[in-house]
């Protein structure tokens, strides 16, 4: 483009405002304002320029700069992107029964262990003292209420002595009442006597009926005293026997064959009751726990199946479990491995986890790529010969391998994989060798 004929007139509109200073202000505006379009103008042939060339060259890709994929008819699975773990089906967590120092360690991580085999031992001094204590105490329970069974049951025999003596004096006071009585008919004695022996028989009467009632209190307070103390005996005997099973536990030794994964190695450290000492997993067998985004909860239930992949290795299982509680936005699920006997499956694998949320048996898909963004919707690449073209599709399910196409190409149509978004203006490319 030759710029040499604008170039002159501007040179030209400034040697006329140099030599003609006194022109009104209105012409030099509007001189003014024709400089500024013809920089508009020359911006604005620059930028078309550029563009020209830049277009020229993005319509032209080597053969080696991009991949691709023929459209092929077969299955496809949707699936959500996932993290996971691999860990033991069964694995046994050995905690301490006792508070306790660590003594001995007898065998390390990563040793075979029979059922009922030692794995360490603990110091249970203290224990054992605290319960030789409590064994004392628990004898001198059962001789107190022993005591208080002897106690309790002279005083019983006491009242009820009491109360037949009370009988013998009531006895008596009747005998004296007939004896007033027949003195007065005889006119050995007066009417006063015989009222005085009857009053006298009527408290003797009251007293004996106000120990009676004693004695049936009495009665109550002593089985309920016993059964208190009998209950107290039986609270201290079930700690005493508690005690002495943690005493028995707290020789650790596994409780199923298998593989010691972790053993608190720390000779001499305090324990508290309830701390893991050491774990002990069956590595025949193995599950798997994942992790996804609390985004995708309403997605996930239990029997979904799921695709785990770990290098080459590919096994498939199902949700088993989903945890409902979210921490820090995360969801964690286990799964039921088919394989779950795999040998190349080891504790602690990091691995990927694909939830499979659709299926379809007999479909168009391509391998998955860059050039596919996730939209349901987006531009593709065909080639054509030496040629590329630009064509809109309809993008169905994806997962990491496939992605489903569900119109405008055919099976055995090559389709550019790579990121193409450099060519987005463009509806047709030429392909280099």
């Amino acid at each position: 483009m030759n710029y040499l004929p604008v170039a002159r007139r501007l040179n030209n509109l400034s040697k006329i405002e140099i030599m003609d200073t006194a022109l009104p202000n209105t012409v030099i505006q509007q001189r003014n304002r024709k400089k500024v379009y013809l920089v508009v103008d020359v911006l604005l042939v620059l930028s078309i320029c550029i563009w020209l060339v830049r277009f020229s060259f993005a319509s032209t890709i080597s053969r080696s700069a991009f991949t691709t994929s023929t459209v092929e008819v077969g299955s496809i699975e949707n699936t959500l992107t996932a993290s996971g773990q691999i860990l033991p089906e069964f694995e046994e967590v050995i905690t301490s029964p006792i508070s306790a120092s660590i003594q001995n360690v007898l065998l390390d991580a990563g040793s075979a262990v029979k059922a009922g085999q030692a794995i360490l031992t603990l110091d249970k001094t203290a224990t054992q003292t605290e319960y030789e204590k409590q064994k004392f105490q628990l004898e001198s329970k059962r001789n107190s209420i022993q005591q208080l069974k002897v106690e309790l049951d002279k005083s019983f025999y006491d009242i009820k002595s009491n109360n037949d003596i009370k009988q013998l004096r009531i006895n008596s006071l009747k005998a004296a009442v007939e004896d007033a009585k027949r003195l007065y008919k005889a006119g050995g004695g007066t009417k006063e006597d015989v009222e005085r022996a009857e009053l006298d028989l009527k408290v003797a009467e009251l007293e004996k009926k106000q120990l009676e009632n004693e004695i049936k209190a009495k009665q109550k307070t002593m089985q309920l005293e016993i059964r208190e103390s009998e209950i107290a005996a039986a609270i201290q005997e079930n700690d005493l026997n508690a005690l002495g099973r943690k005493l028995q536990m707290a020789d650790i030794v596994a409780n199923h064959a298998g593989v010691i994964t972790w053993v608190n190695k720390n000779i001499g450290v305090s324990i508290q009751e309830g701390e893991s000492l050491a774990r002990v997993a069956d590595l025949s067998s193995f599950k798997a726990n994942g992790t996804i985004s609390d985004t995708y909860l309403d997605q996930l239930h239990n029997g979904m199946p799921v695709i785990i992949r770990a290098n080459d290795m590919e096994v498939r299982g199902i949700i088993s479990t989903i945890y409902p509680s979210v921490q820090n936005g995360i969801v964690s699920f286990d799964i039921q491995l088919n394989d779950r006997n795999n040998k190349q499956l080891r504790p602690d694998m990091k691995v990927d986890v694909y939830v499979v949320t659709a299926a379809n048996n007999h479909t168009m898909r391509v391998a998955n790529g860059a050039a596919f963004k996730g939209a349901p919707m987006q531009d593709i690449f065909v080639l054509k010969g030496d040629k590329a073209e630009r064509r809109t599709v309809h993008i169905g399910m994806s997962n990491f391998d496939y992605v489903e196409i569900k119109d405008n190409v055919q099976p055995g149509d090559v389709v550019i994989t790579s990121d193409m978004s450099d060519y987005k203006n463009a509806k047709e490319i030429t392909i280099k060798k």
